[in-house]
């Protein structure tokens, strides 16, 4: 998830300013930030694998494009180690273009991620044509869910679903040990939040990255 710094070395959280960039000119130019990044992660260390939020905006955006072109050009094998992550709410704005971006890419052996599950109005038929290997439970659905049983039944129905279609499910914003538990015991795949650990800028064994151009 991209951080952006301010001028004072505050570490500001995408959701402080993601919305208010997402129709704009900048949320395509960190669109192509993060995807340098990630894809010099990659080339750095060939054991990574990476995951990298976009925008259904992106899709079109000749500099987006160009960005991963040139890094899967440099190193074919990136392909493989990427997951890119377009949310629920970003794929249902464009689902027409979305499906035929990931059909493309996925022969090339990309994995997709749909983010924030349980946040947007996802419509089911273009859901089933959408085919993410990765589905990502939004945290309403996950805070307080020892507390509240229609989610814990919102949160089967889910897993229920992403079984279905064969993809791997991710609990997102996990904070306690009652939540984990009833969300193994409903079947998600995987757990992300703080319970785990928190957010940090630079994950040990990576190196700092260097500043992008996304040119």
């Amino acid at each position: 998830m991209l951080r952006v710094m301010d001028e004072t070395g505050r570490i500001v959280p995408a959701r402080e300013f993601i919305f208010e960039v997402e129709e704009l000119e900048e949320g395509r130019i960190l669109d192509c930030l993060a995807l340098e990044q990630g894809l010099a992660a990659l080339k750095r260390r060939p054991d990574l694998r990476l995951s990298i939020n976009m925008s259904a905006r992106s899709i079109g955006y000749r500099r987006w494009m160009r960005v991963l072109e040139k890094g899967l050009a440099a190193d074919p094998t990136l392909a493989e180690r990427l997951i890119l992550e377009i949310s629920e709410i970003s794929a249902m704005l464009l689902p027409e273009l979305v499906i035929g971006f990931m059909a493309e890419l996925h022969r090339r052996g990309i994995t997709f991620a749909m983010d924030d599950f349980g946040a947007g109005p996802t419509v089911l038929r273009h859901f089933k044509r959408f085919s993410f290997d990765i589905l990502k439970i939004d945290g309403q659905v996950i805070r307080d869910l020892d507390r509240d049983p229609d989610n814990q039944v919102l949160l089967r129905a889910i897993v229920a679903i992403a079984e279905q279609f064969d993809m791997v499910t991710v609990a997102e914003s996990v904070e306690t040990r009652a939540e984990a538990d009833l969300a193994v015991a409903a079947g998600v795949n995987c757990l992300q939040g703080y319970y785990h650990g928190a957010p940090v800028a630079f994950p040990g064994g990576l190196d700092e990255p260097s500043q992008a151009s996304a040119l």
